[in-house]
């Protein structure tokens, strides 16, 4: 079978959208760290609506820190790609043509550094999940004994991370007197553009002060809230997906009907017309961000953890049980109790449309897949709410039961007595705490709450402690099925 490309683009199906524009005439304007398949079905399709209405200005130039599997599977496809938008309805497939350039940072970080220091790019977004950022999630500062940063402070011509590739193109077109770029943020961190300000301006602070203060007086980092699930493509996604299109995709992107990007508008350099595709842009995006974090991700969390240990594969199988469709509801019930909305947002349908969405059979987002690197996770996504409940004097135990699914899935062993392949950045040492403690609640509860990088001040909150442990205790005993029961509302 033929390989997707441009040459193949005028034979596709008729009812599968396709690039309309000169490809060659667009120039690169943005520049996206953390290429995946979450930038792929969310930043770059709205960037492709700009595209399609001929402001040519903004193609992306997408780059890996660590893999170089994107580069390899979209490369030899002139960096197209199908998005296979999977609904009730049906599905539709749309291939993208925004992606100009892919690059592999470690291969060539010069390479990555001259484009970020171009003065064509005014933007550079990031998708490189909340441990992308080298950060302490329990104080939101920049972990400055990573060792990746401690390598990027030695030798800041040859960074590794995020914050590393970041300063040193800004050093570098500050030197060049060229204009700064915008920091674009699409991670779930609480006040994502004020945090990754904080972490970045620390950073060059530790290399030079005057760069430092450079950054936090010129460059600005807009705040976002990013909301499409997308599972990750399987074997079976690209067979049926090249199957509709006549020709082999190696790189297509599978998620829901439902796309939502609310962003600051602050963007001295200019910006594409992304509500052109539907994304808002606010003054202050805060109280969207904290409904996002607390109400979707939350208990996305909750169903995973208890989830993938009850034996489900995926969200949808998940919902399938109605204890955890009723403990979903009150984990999100109870995180709306904390949230300080504007006028007119209506959270009762936004829970109603995230019950909906978990529920589409159509999207098999694996239960594992959220699971991964819940350390960095836990603090934005269920924490804070735990916090605001705690000091209002409310209960926190359905918001625990997604605690405790955690502590127990880091055990790395399933209620099977079978290895968990637990994806973390402390998964060893997660793992040495419960090897230690053992499968017990009074043991296991209370070392993991001492990790302070993840529980700081909260894990010695007395009421906390019980209510964790107390969960954990139900799980270990019952099974994570008849626990989610015995707490499940209804």
């Amino acid at each position: 079978m033929q390989r997707l490309s441009a040459a193949a683009l005028a034979g596709l199906p008729e009812d599968v959208a396709r690039p309309r524009y000169d490809r060659s005439a667009v120039a690169a304007g943005i520049v996206h760290l953390g290429i995946g398949a979450f930038q792929r079905a969310h930043q770059a399709m709205y960037t492709e609506a700009a595209l399609t209405a001929g402001d040519n200005r903004w193609g992306i130039v997408g780059a890996s820190l660590r893999s170089p599997a994107v580069r390899d599977a979209l490369k030899p496809q002139d960096n197209l790609y199908t998005l296979a938008v999977r609904g009730a309805e049906g599905e539709r497939l749309q291939v993208i043509g925004a992606i100009k350039e892919t690059l592999v940072a470690p291969e060539d970080p010069q390479a990555l550094l001259r484009h970020l220091s171009d003065p064509a790019v005014t933007i550079v977004t990031l998708t490189v999940t909340e441990k992308g950022y080298c950060y302490d999630p329990a104080t939101a500062a920049l972990d400055e004994a990573h060792p990746d940063i401690v390598h990027d402070l030695a030798t800041p011509d040859r960074p590794r991370t995020a914050p590393g590739f970041l300063v040193e193109a800004l050093r570098r077109r500050r030197a060049a007197s060229i204009h700064s770029f915008t920091v674009l943020c699409c991670d779930n961190l609480p006040h994502n553009g004020r945090t990754v300000a904080r972490i970045v301006a620390r950073f060059a602070e530790l290399r030079d002060r005057p760069l430092a203060g450079y950054i936090r007086n010129e460059v600005a980092f807009p705040s976002t809230m990013v909301d499409r699930i997308t599972p990750a493509t399987t074997d079976d996604d690209r067979a049926a997906i090249s199957r509709r299109l006549g020709v082999e995709d190696f790189a297509p992107v599978v998620t829901e009907p439902f796309s939502q990007w609310v962003i600051e508008d602050r963007f001295p350099g200019g910006r594409p017309d992304w509500s052109l595709a539907g994304a808002e842009f606010v003054t202050d995006v805060a109280p969207y961000e904290n409904m996002k974090l607390r109400l979707l991700n939350g208990s996305h969390s909750t169903l995973a953890y208890l989830g993938y240990l009850a034996g489900y594969e995926t969200v949808s199988d998940t919902m399938q049980d109605a204890h955890y469709r009723r403990l979903a509801e009150g984990v999100m019930d109870d995180a709306a109790t904390t949230l300080k909305m504007p006028p007119g947002a209506d959270v009762a349908a936004y829970k109603r449309a995230l019950m909906e969405r978990y529920a589409n059979p159509a999207l098999k987002h694996r239960t594992w897949q959220i699971c991964m690197d819940g350390s960095q996770k836990l603090p934005q996504r269920l924490l804070g709410s735990i916090r605001d409940r705690l000091a209002a004097g409310l209960s926190v135990d359905r918001l625990v039961m997604g605690v405790a699914g955690w502590m127990r899935y880091v055990t790395g062993i399933d209620e099977r007595g079978q290895p968990i392949d637990v994806r973390d950045p402390l998964s060893a040492r997660l793992r040495a705490i419960a090897d230690q403690a053992g499968i017990a609640a009074d043991r296991l509860a209370p070392a993991l709450l001492d990790v302070r990088e993840i529980f700081g001040e909260l894990g010695a909150d007395t009421g906390f402690r019980a209510s964790v442990t107390n969960a954990l205790a139900r799980i270990i005993a019952k099974g994570a099925k008849a626990a989610v029961a015995d707490c499940s509302p209804g």
